[in-house]
């Protein structure tokens, strides 16, 4: 497969049920040079705020903090820039950044392996011989254990309740594959990004997916609802212990009580 440059836009828009007196948005919308990316260019455009400060996260995400402006009822966020990639089979390489890689071992709230995750994974072992099509084998096992399908679950949903609803999204199979392996004792983390889909320009959603420390390679990516490996069609944002560490946007407000959300994101070659 060649490189490719992808170009992506990418719209959120927040309505308030009233004028909001304090507001702040956290961003992890911009990716960073990695194995198998580079970014050409990458803009965030605010209506209704603007940037009080940009830093690095300790999962070395790129984060930019906004104040919403006092008063206002909708804010909107784009971002949109050109990234050019190439197929590296979803290798990341060697682990780094200020969190030492035994913690990515540790359960989080959303990724805990209770009697669900325990049920599907029966007697399932990773032979330290073989990790890597073990890591293959788990993913094949969480993909077909939930079939994928949208509307069931939330952006809270844990593993264990993904598993109990029996549906769930890109975002509850990366749940499910974190505790499994976490419960095998392999270092896993959540990866949110973008995927260039056959056919499909304008998506609904930004992509998740997994990425497990091999030892011979270190950090390697898993797109659990696919069922391969990311390669040039993939766009790596942000990552962390689960969605909570890599979303997109996260915030807070005071003087409205309600908010709706709208999202459209183009992604193209």
């Amino acid at each position: 497969m060649t490189a490719k440059t992808l170009f992506v836009s990418h719209q959120t828009q927040y309505h308030f049920d009233r004028p909001v007196s304090y507001a702040l948005q956290r961003l992890k919308l911009r990716p960073k040079d990695n194995a198998g990316q580079t970014v050409l260019d990458w803009n965030i455009e605010i209506d209704g705020g603007h940037i009080e400060c940009s830093s690095e996260d300790a999962h070395l995400n790129h984060v930019d903090l906004v104040s919403v402006e006092p008063g206002r009822s909708d804010v909107t966020i784009k971002c949109s820039g050109t990234v050019s990639t190439s197929n590296d089979d979803g290798i990341i390489g060697r682990h780094r950044g200020l969190i030492p890689l035994w913690c990515f071992q540790r359960a989080t709230a959303m990724t805990t392996a209770g009697r669900a995750v325990a049920k599907m994974l029966g007697g399932f072992q990773i032979d330290p011989a073989n990790e890597l099509g073990g890591l293959h084998a788990l993913s094949e096992m969480v993909r077909g254990h939930l079939p994928y399908e949208d509307g069931h679950t939330a952006s809270n949903t844990t593993a264990e309740q993904a598993i109990g609803i029996g549906k769930g999204v890109c975002q509850d199979h990366a749940h499910i594959f974190l505790a499994a392996a976490r419960h095998l004792g392999i270092p896993a983390r959540y990866v949110s990004g973008y995927l260039l889909m056959e056919g499909i320009t304008d998506q609904s959603a930004s992509h998740a997916w997994v990425e497990a420390h091999v030892d011979s390679l270190g950090w390697v990516g898993f797109d659990v609802s696919n069922g391969y490996s990311p390669d040039q069609r993939y766009i790596r944002v942000a990552t962390g212990f689960d969605y909570r560490d890599a979303a997109p946007i996260t915030g807070l407000s005071f003087g409205a009580t309600d908010k709706s959300m709208v999202v459209s994101l183009r992604v193209e070659q």
